[in-house]
């Protein structure tokens, strides 16, 4: 018993000193690669409990019963797993690791010098989704009218296209789901504007690019805008529309085991109702009228593949006439007819060892029946003495197919490379009859064969470079280029980054102006882009500057009764700044945005006797958007002021000695309000899937006179104002959509 008391209080003195003399103790630092300290790195000995944080200096400690060769893991988010073997025998063990940032497509930085983009990657820069395109209240529902909106892009009313950084609307390209799209628009009309002929309903994703573009697209010298159709629906789903000026319909059927779907719509328009209330300018004898219709399926070929079709159909016609510049008391009449089919079939597959497949076909079909003729105040036709050649009838077939391939590799994190193929041909057919009867065939068939090859390379986080280069063959013009591009980004902080682009962009010379007796080349393009870039907490923030160099552009002269390509000694330049600013959170569920672009160019192309700002390019192009949803009322509110300064004006005639300039002059800056209110009430019962909006639209609220131009008369005696066809459209119309409701999504982003 006396023994028992000194034993009992020597056995925890024994573990105690087994307990501290067994453990072994590791510590060190942890810091990143510019030498930086980093807090709350998790270090541990694999496939044990023994483990700690590191504190604010970088610096842990911790001790461990294990023993012999151990391996020390040290972790922390947006780094990668840092290993080190030890032996757990001498005390102290020193581990000072050094982590290496992990390079994620959450966190790296983004290459955007140029470029807008909005899609479902949540890597975007600036976003316009479909909800954004049909609530801009200058947009009218048009893809390229939000687009205008942005800067870079021109304020041009009285022709169709997208006008940016001081090119011509022909020097923009449009794709889809990476195919070249042809007639994107619908046919031309003399000083009116048409619509894109595509719902921005069936994109889920934008690239807005007005300079320094991927090399996996070629043929525009000024801008590329590459959209990317949706996938498979959510569900199945119905829609019906009925507005003022006609009816659409739709259905999306989704297959039970949610891995296809197929469907289809229908919409006919006709601008009668609105023309009888809103006096034209011009007055129609055939009211514009639009059959559209479209088919779709979409299939996914295994867990990462999907097979994309998507087929379109449309037949328009109009004609009108308006009072002659060329003889007083006349008219001119102009009318047409077009039909349009367009088929796109995509394929995108992942293949093993991080190889990807992404492949699609595309085959458009454009006919328009054109007529001009002169009429009396009876409006009967006649024909008029040196003024026989405006009476005419044009007829166009032109057959377009395009076809891409792209292989990618992933390499480590998300750099990766990629290169493919593609081949685009066209075939355009036009026949002119004159006055007289006598017909005129024009024929002209093109290939162009390219290839490219991209790399992504992110260098860390902070740092990715992208190079590419790009090599085309032209069969018209026997010719073949190659063209590098490249871009770096960096990022200075949270959310915000600074970029350069560079790159070199080729583009055959416009189909109007072929075929030409004389040797052409390929016009060229080089960018210089240099951009700043802050998105934090749902405000973006944008400035570029770019310069913009034209090489070989082409020159024009008369070749029988009309304007031909001569050649290819026509230059210029383009260089500016743009600021554009979206902010959500400022003000409570308002978004607004502002846009602001300064451009100076001058080129000496076309019939110009030397290098003049185009008559297409404004020095100062503004906008500012506003939205306000008031959930009380379930109603958006939208708000667009749109602005452009001055654009000059020239008339060019063509004497003895060459072209020169019998007018010119600047037209008054383009101002434009315009309002919209989308009402968006739930149908039927609380829980129903369905959904539905009221839209009210009026542009040119305040009934501001616009002009864009002026047009000759054949002499150049008389001039007159190109202007809008009416001042002001109000339109009325409301859109129901039967399986999905929609309502939270619309809220979500105007909140």
């Amino acid at each position: 018993m006396k023994l028992s008391k000194p034993l009992t209080l020597l056995f925890p003195l024994v573990l105690f000193c087994l307990n501290v003399f067994g453990q072994t103790v590791i510590k060190g630092t942890v810091k990143d690669n510019k030498n930086n300290p980093i807090a709350g790195a998790s270090i541990a000995i694999k496939d044990s409990y023994d483990g700690a944080t590191s504190d604010s200096s970088g610096k842990f400690s911790f001790k461990s019963f294990e023993k012999g060769d151990q391996i020390v893991i040290v972790t922390y988010v947006g780094y990668k797993t840092y290993e080190q073997q030890v032996k757990m025998e001498a005390s102290p063990v020193i581990v000072d690791a050094v982590l290496k940032q992990e390079v994620t497509e959450l966190t790296a930085v983004v290459l955007s010098a140029g470029t807008f983009e909005a899609s479902d990657r949540k890597r975007a820069a600036a976003v316009l989704d479909p909800i954004d395109i049909v609530t801009t209240a200058s947009a009218n529902g048009d893809i390229t009218g939000a687009l205008k909106t942005l800067p870079g892009a021109q304020q041009v009313g009285e022709s169709e296209g997208l006008y940016v950084r001081g090119g011509t609307a022909a020097e923009t390209k449009t794709f889809i789901d990476g195919t070249l799209v042809n007639n994107f628009f619908f046919s031309s009309v003399p000083n009116i504007a048409q619509f894109g002929r595509f719902s921005p309903f069936i994109f889920k994703g934008t690239v807005f690019s007005t300079g320094g573009y991927s090399a996996l697209y070629g043929q525009a010298l000024s801008s590329a805008l590459v959209l990317e159709s949706i996938d498979l629906p959510e569900q199945s789903s119905a829609n019906l529309g009925v507005s003022i000026i006609g009816l659409s319909a739709g259905y999306q059927q989704l297959a039970k085991n949610k891995k296809s779907s197929w469907g289809g719509s229908y919409s006919y328009t006709n601008l009668a109702p609105a023309f009888a209330v809103i006096k034209q300018k011009q007055d129609y004898s055939t009211i514009p009228s639009y059959h559209n219709a479209d088919a779709n399926f979409r299939i996914k070929t295994s867990k990462t593949g999907m097979l994309k079709y998507y087929g379109y159909f449309s037949s328009n016609k109009l004609a009108f006439s308006s009072e002659s510049i060329d003889s007083l008391g006349y008219f001119d009449k102009f009318s047409l007819s077009n039909t349009n089919i367009y088929h796109n079939l995509s394929w995108k597959e992942n293949l093993p060892n991080k190889w990807k497949l992404i492949t699609g076909v595309s085959y458009s079909n454009n006919k328009d029946a054109i007529a001009g003729r002169m009429q009396n105040e009876n409006k009967t036709d006649v024909l008029l003495a040196n003024l026989e050649t405006k009476n005419f009838n044009v007829d166009t077939k032109g057959k377009y197919f395009n076809a891409k391939l792209v292989i990618e590799k992933k390499l480590r994190g998300i750099s990766g490379i990629r290169f493919g193929a593609e081949h685009n041909l066209s075939n355009d057919r036009l026949w002119y009859t004159s006055f007289s009867g006598q017909k005129f065939v024009n024929s002209l068939e093109e290939n162009i064969t390219s290839a490219f090859a991209e790399s992504d390379l992110y260098i860390t986080n902070d740092m990715a470079l992208k190079g590419g280069l790009r090599l085309e063959h032209s069969s018209l013009l026997t010719k073949t280029n190659i063209a590098p591009r490249a871009s770096l980004a960096y990022k200075l902080g949270k959310g915000t980054q600074v970029s350069l682009a560079y790159g070199v962009f080729y583009q055959n010379p416009e189909r109007r102006y072929l075929p030409s007796v004389y040797e052409l080349d390929f016009m060229k393009a080089t960018h210089y882009i240099a951009q700043f870039q802050r998105v934090v907490n749902q405000q973006s923030l944008r400035a570029e500057v770019y310069y913009k160099k034209y090489k070989k552009l082409v020159k024009t002269g008369i070749s029988g009764y009309t304007e031909a390509a001569i050649g290819n000694g026509g230059y210029g330049d383009a260089k500016g700044f743009e600021l554009f600013w979206r902010d959500k959170k400022s003000i409570k569920n308002v978004d607004y945005w502002i846009s602001y672009s300064f451009l100076d160019t001058k080129r000496d192309f076309l019939n110009f006797p030397y290098a003049i700002t185009p008559n297409f390019a404004a020095k100062h192009t503004a906008s500012l958007i506003i939205k306000k949803f008031v959930q009380s009322v379930k109603t958006n509110f939208n708000l667009s002021y749109n602005y452009s300064s001055g654009r000059p004006y020239y008339n060019i005639s063509l004497d003895g000695a060459g072209y020169k300039f019998t007018d010119r002059g600047t037209i008054p800056d383009y101002h434009n309000v315009s309002f919209s209110l989308n009402y968006l009430p739930k149908l039927g019962k609380k829980d129903a899937k369905s959904f539905a909006v009221y839209v009210l639209q009026v542009s040119n609220i305040f009934n501001i006179k616009q002009t864009y131009g002026y047009q000759y008369s054949y002499n150049g005696a008389r001039k007159q104002e190109i202007v809008p066809t009416s001042r002001m459209f109000v339109y009325i119309g409301a859109f129901i959509s039967f399986g999905v409701d929609r309502t939270d999504e619309v809220i979500n982003n105007n909140l």
